[in-house]
């Protein structure tokens, strides 16, 4: 299981608050897209679900435990930028994420272990479609398959809670079209449970069971830091078919122009 529980989490900064009253339960298996304007602490969130921060007062729960102050193979992250190691081949670099996982003094397997983790490296290639590119380096792969290495690698050691960052911004459209159908096969096939950031509004309807809006509803000209962001809407989508962006979270969520300077 991989039930997730928020009880009224804050995360400030000395005087600033980022994140305020956060209340959540998430059931395991649930794919929560996560969209809210730049800068009020969706990433933040994203790292205390991690473990890279910690609540400043609160609790944030995995199935009923405190989770971990530090990262662990039971939560796997996927970045915009595409974390793989350059100087590792494809296969070598899932290899890795096993190795350090099971092996974390030494970082390396030897013998009947190692065999078997290659095999289970292999295997996960398969599933993303790089089994082909296993002896190749990420500098001859296209920013698509450098994705696709990075899922390998944050999948391979079958974690609770998949973690992504905008995994999906810097690729064109088609083979961000390629990408949801690869990560919904993923995420259908492990049962993981997965909370995803984008700023891609359609995106966040179309892969999500579930969207969360992150939004400062208490604004103090007079002391800006004073309130955080907190989650302004919860929306299931789960079992409702295609379901059209509401008009009023585009509004809310697209940047005004400015006005242009008068002489």
């Amino acid at each position: 299981m991989s039930r997730v529980t928020l009880r009224n989490v804050w995360r400030t900064y000395g005087e600033q608050v980022v994140l305020e009253r956060l209340n959540l339960v998430v059931e395991a298996g649930e794919f929560v897209t996560i969209v809210g304007a730049s800068g009020c602490g969706k990433t933040t969130f994203l790292r205390m679900l991690l473990g890279q921060e910690t609540p400043s007062r609160g609790l944030l729960l995995l199935d009923g435990t405190p989770l971990a102050a530090e990262p662990g193979p039971e939560r796997g992250i996927v970045f915009q930028r595409y974390s793989v190691f350059p100087h590792l081949t494809v296969q070598d670099n899932v290899l890795l994420a096993l190795e350090l996982a099971r092996a974390p003094l030494l970082g390396r397997l030897f013998g009947r272990a190692r065999r078997a983790a290659r095999e289970q490296a292999a295997a996960m290639l398969d599933a993303v479609g790089l089994g082909a590119f296993a002896t190749r380096y990420p500098a001859a792969l296209s920013g698509g398959q450098q994705q696709r290495l990075a899922i390998a690698q944050s999948l391979v050691n079958a974690p609770r809670v998949l973690l992504l960052d905008e995994p999906f911004g810097a690729l064109d459209p088609g083979i961000r079209a390629d990408m949801h159908a690869l990560i919904r096969q993923v995420w259908k096939a492990s049962g993981v449970t997965v909370f995803m950031i984008t700023h891609d509004l359609p995106e966040a309807f179309a892969l999500g069971t579930r969207v969360l809006v992150f939004d400062k509803p208490r604004v103090d000209p007079q002391a800006p830091q004073a309130y955080g962001a907190t989650i302004t809407y919860d929306i299931p989508l789960r079992g409702r078919g295609p379901v059209a962006v509401p008009a009023e979270l585009v509004r809310k969520l697209t940047p005004v122009a400015e006005a242009p300077a008068h002489a």
